[in-house]
């Protein structure tokens, strides 16, 4: 019944039924129909290697004398020399076929029709060459159909009537009328009693859209059908092979012999065959709808399957020689031809119309003083774009709605919904079905095509339930029946094929490829307006950071080197800072801080922070653990909303005995990382052992702030730094210290702001996870030697 191969075909002489005909292979059924017989010959020696069983029924030759025989002792000497010259000359043998001989049958002239295909063996498998060319062993099939009266393309009046339709279809104005067409052109070639053109979904359901008759049978014409009366198999062998005739429904198949090719060791690949056999399932399928003789003709879009010119006999069995099958194939060409034309002229104006709303609409979201939003919505608007119901537009903070009205609140649901795809535009005719959870009024919306982006914001259209009526041929819910069979039963195809109604609710009018496409170019163009409008907003606040990350004091016993480096990403500014200013007092205050996030916000209370600590800090008197108080206190009162981990160190000078001075370090740690401290000997510590540090700022104004004392030698740097110089992640935060103090000690002799620049080299990736902002400090090496005690 199908022709994708599956993983595990049936075993040979397994029966078929409905429960197992997915899996058919119904390219190698190993026996032909018995309208003509089937010889398949060796290259170049045209030695028979395969033959029909009933071989003596058109050549008068047993088939167990055929084979090993030389075609010539077959068929006669000047038959199978017309068979070698035709299969001889170059290019493709369908453009000769048929050859037209005639066979002598016991003293009796009998003319048949002898159709020819490769098939090469090896490789991948058996394959077809038309072109003559040699890929290595291969065999020539010829098929014999008897010719039963004049053959048509000697006959003017079939040459006329091809003629003819074919400029019919030229002047046809319209899709129906091309269809109209075809399918009478057909029916007077062939003379089948019913032809039927026959088109798919997308989902291969097929409707009959077309219809031919001599009118005294019930119409088939609207009649829809489930895609399992014509499967995956049967849908794929037909983009192979355009033509397919049951002369006779039921018959005897014709088996091959031998069973497998001798040159394969497999059965014979008859995917090109116009003798192959089908599958008992289909003969009884026709049986069931009271056919007798079938044919099908393909119909091709870019060689995919679009449907089919189906016809059907009931009279009795029924077979048009295989020239008038051949022009009943042109037909169904020239009217794919013609279809793909038009619906390429259509999709071109359809095209130019979308091309010329989308350039409108990126042209209005240039204005960066206008809301997307307000842009969108403009005219021509995004309904524009793509037809629909409602269309819903969450830009910038700001929502907007053109169309039928509806909740902003179901709206975000649908967004919210179709952001969890992870896809970057999520199309559905049926809500109720694909996102149930939602439970959404169909008569609000039922299909919906989304386009998320980021930070939350989207582009949704909805369209409202479109009920639908349609009329199949036999209920599609029920496509097998059980039917006795000996002492037990077995499953056939169903057997009623009346006109059966379904309504279908709870589906929207589908969202056609050429609309995802253009929602999905919407959401390239408007990606690059959030992004141009984001850097502009993003250069102000990376102006006003570095405004704000300014050059460190340099007092004349200390050397001070300060780096700010961002991550890679689009806003080059985040919640990172440092800080370095003197007291009245002589002392220095170091600030190290890194505020949660990484946006224009974080960088925003980075600068409020900031601030307010120096304002709190610079004359107040307080030790750094008040300060902290002070500030987490100020975060509280004045609602900022700021979470932040911050330590606030003050290098201080005291005199000692010898009149050297010596330098402390008073520190506070707010939930941020130790400094480290490197000797000059190149020894290196983490200040406070590295211990817990106390709460983050913000989160608790009343937490407690503990204040941490060291003395530091002469020569020594003191490093502050934020957790993107020592945080990756394959590395936790102590691996990263880890590695910081191992290549601190061994830059003791580095002058400081070559220190830092070694460390943001090798300690950061090309491409930087996260802010960076680091304080290195040196205290000057001792002047003089200390005099001894």
């Amino acid at each position: 019944m199908t022709d994708t191969q599956p993983v595990e075909w049936l075993a040979p002489g397994t029966p078929v039924d409905l429960t197992n005909c997915a899996r058919e292979p119904i390219h190698v059924p190993g026996s032909i129909q018995p309208r003509g017989v089937l010889i398949s010959v060796s290259e170049p020696d045209l030695v028979v290697e395969q033959v029909s069983e009933n071989l003596a029924d058109v050549v008068g030759v047993a088939w167990e004398r055929a084979l090993g025989r030389p075609l010539a002792e077959v068929l006669g000497t000047v038959p199978a020399q017309a068979v070698a010259r035709s299969a001889a000359a170059f290019g493709d043998l369908r453009e000769r076929n048929p050859v037209e001989l005639t066979l002598d049958l016991d003293g009796t002239p009998v003319p048949v029709d002898a159709i020819l295909h490769r098939i090469v063996h090896g490789g991948s498998g058996p394959g077809r060459l038309d072109d003559g060319e040699r890929r290595g062993a291969s065999s020539l099939v010829v098929e014999l159909e008897p010719a039963f009266g004049p053959r048509p393309f000697s006959f003017p009046n079939t040459y006329q009537a091809v003629r003819s339709s074919i400029a019919e279809l030229n002047r046809a104005t319209d899709l129906q009328e091309l269809y109209d067409v075809t399918v009478t052109a057909v029916r007077n070639l062939t003379g089948f009693d019913r032809v039927m053109l026959y088109r798919y979904d997308d989902e291969y359901n097929g409707e009959v859209v077309a219809e031919a008759q001599h009118g005294g049978l019930p119409s088939f014409l609207g009649l829809h059908y489930p895609a399992s009366d014509i499967p995956a198999q049967a849908r794929a062998l037909y983009e192979k092979n355009w033509v397919r005739l049951i002369s006779e429904a039921p018959y005897t198949p014709a088996l091959l012999q031998p069973v497998d090719h001798p040159a394969t060791g497999a059965p014979l690949d008859l995917t090109y065959s116009t003798l192959r056999s089908v599958s008992p399932i289909h003969v009884e399928y026709l049986g069931n709808m009271g056919v007798a003789a079938s044919m099908s003709i393909s119909l091709l879009r870019e060689d995919k399957l679009w449907g089919l010119i189906a016809c059907h006999h009931y009279a009795g069995p029924h077979a048009p020689p295989y020239a008038t099958r051949a022009a009943a194939e042109f037909l169904g060409s020239t009217l794919s031809l013609r279809l793909v034309d038009r619906a390429a002229e259509e999709e071109v104006r359809r095209a130019l119309r979308a091309r010329s709303t989308l350039a409108w609409l990126t042209a209005a979201t240039l204005d960066q003083d206008r809301p997307l939003a307000e842009s969108l919505l403009g005219t021509p608007d995004l309904l524009d774009l793509v037809p629909a119901d409602s269309v819903v537009v969450h830009l910038e903070g700001h929502a907007a709605v053109r169309g039928a009205p509806v909740p902003e609140a179901l709206a975000a649901q649908v967004a919210e919904w179709a952001a969890g795809r992870r896809s970057d535009v999520v199309s559905t005719e049926s809500l109720p079905t694909d996102a149930p959870e939602l439970d959404v009024p169909v008569e609000l919306a039922c299909g919906a095509l989304v386009v998320p982006l980021p930070e939350g914001q989207s582009v949704v259209w909805l369209r409202q339930e479109k009920v639908r009526s349609i009329d199949w041929g036999g209920d599609p819910h029920h496509q097998a029946t059980v039917v006795p069979e000996g002492d037990g039963v077995r499953i056939s195809p169903r057997q009623s094929f009346d006109r059966w109604s379904e309504t279908v609710h709870g589906r929207s009018e589908p969202w056609t490829a050429a609309e995802v496409a253009e929602a999905t170019e919407l959401r390239t163009n408007l990606l690059e307006a959030l992004y141009a409008r984001t850097r502009r907003v993003a250069r102000a606040a990376e102006t006003l950071q570095r405004s704000m990350l300014s050059d460190p004091p340099q007092p004349d016993h200390l050397q001070m080197a300060v780096r700010y480096v961002p991550a890679a990403r689009e806003a080059q500014v985040g919640g990172d800072w440092y800080d370095a200013f003197v007291q009245p007092d002589g002392a220095t205050v170091l600030v190290i801080g890194d505020v949660v996030g990484h946006d224009t916000e974080a960088a925003a209370v980075m600068g409020q922070l900031r601030g307010l600590l120096r304002g709190i800090a610079f004359d107040s008197g307080l030790g750094p653990a008040d300060v902290l108080r002070r500030l987490d206190a100020a975060v509280d009162g004045l609602r900022m909303e700021a979470i932040a981990s911050v330590l606030v160190a003050r290098l201080e000078q005291t005199p000692d005995e010898f009149d050297e001075g010596v330098t402390r370090l008073v520190w506070s740690n707010a939930g941020h990382l130790p400094p480290v401290v490197l000797t000059a000997d190149g020894g290196t510590r983490l200040l406070g052992g590295g211990g817990r540090a106390d709460l983050l700022l913000g989160v608790d104004p009343g937490a407690p702030r503990r204040e941490h004392e060291a003395v530091l030698e002469r020569g020594s740097t003191v490093l502050l730094y934020t957790d993107g110089l020592v945080e990756r992640r394959d590395q936790v935060f102590d691996e990263g210290i880890d590695v910081l103090m191992g290549l601190l000690g061994r830059l003791p002799d580095r002058p400081v702001e070559q220190l830092a620049d070694t460390l943001l080299g090798e300690l950061l990736p090309e491409r930087a996870e996260d802010d960076v902002a680091l304080v290195a400090v040196r205290l000057h090496a001792q002047d003089r030697p200390r005099p001894d005690r």
